[in-house]
């Protein structure tokens, strides 16, 4: 799947985005058999919030507030689709967190291949960096690929992965994570400043090594918590470097990666 583009690349930097192509990680996991469902085959889907209707919606990769800047492939309509089985489950969900006084905001949902494509493309272009001091100011853009912060497959186009966060109902605004949907960094990880397993908050910013006073706030760090924990009650599995970013356990289709866009479906 590699360009013309990515000749110019230095051979560490290629090295080591085939060494990505092949890493493990929960999110661009990229099994050697592949399946590709069909462009339209969207039937075991449904529209977010037909299933979830509190649910909000702020889907970043339909506008150009998100990393690349612009709008990305495959997103025709500014939605969110899940499988079946997600959608349920992210219903138990939202109840549990209705009655604490939150509703949720979603990100993304499924992501169709030409999207994660779109990414692809985007990271081949380090001289594009239109939106860096929003998104990875302590970055370089070639690293990206080899900090699997790019990679050529997504769970999100498994269709039951999913980036999210709280809303206040009484504040009537998104609550404080300490730190943006899509950061690139170790802010961004849910043990920074704390121990996700025990809920512990420990202000240890040691993660952060170009920015060593960056830390988050004990509430800060309690409200990642809340949205982990019920999302884990309810059968989803957190992501060790994206404290928005959810997996259902038991996903219907762990292998197959699907292609068709995002946009309503139609009952």
């Amino acid at each position: 799947m590699m360009t013309k583009k990515t000749l110019w690349m230095p051979a560490v930097i290629l090295l080591l985005y085939g060494a990505c192509m092949l890493a493990s990680c929960q999110s661009c996991k990229d099994k050697a058999q592949v399946k590709v469902a069909s462009t339209e085959d969207n039937s075991q889907f449904v529209t977010l919030t037909d299933v979830v209707p509190d649910a909000i919606l702020e889907i970043r990769y339909f506008g150009t507030y998100n990393f690349v800047g612009s709008r990305i492939d495959g997103y025709e309509e500014p939605t969110a689709l899940l499988t079946r089985q997600a959608a349920d489950s992210l219903k138990a969900v939202s109840d549990d967190l209705i009655k604490q006084g939150y509703r949720l905001k979603i990100f993304d949902a499924y992501r169709p291949q030409k999207g994660v494509d779109h990414f692809v493309r985007w990271a081949e272009n380090v001289n594009d960096t239109l939106m860096k001091s929003y998104f990875y100011p302590d970055l370089d853009k070639s690293v990206l690929f080899p900090r699997e912060y790019i990679c050529l497959k997504s769970g999100h186009t498994r269709g039951s992965t999913l980036d999210l966060t709280l809303f206040d109902m009484k504040t009537e605004k998104e609550v404080d994570m300490g730190g943006t949907f899509d950061w690139f960094g170790p802010e961004s990880h849910p043990d920074f400043c704390g121990n996700p397993e025990t809920g512990q908050y420990t202000g240890n910013n040691s993660k952060s090594p170009a920015q060593p006073k960056r830390s988050i706030t004990p509430e800060q760090f309690q409200h990642r918590m809340i949205l982990r924990r019920a999302m884990m009650r309810h059968g989803f599995k957190p992501f060790d470097t994206e404290w928005w970013h959810f997996t259902l356990k038991n996903e219907p289709f762990p292998d197959t990666y699907f292609t068709f866009p995002v946009k309503q479906i139609k009952k």
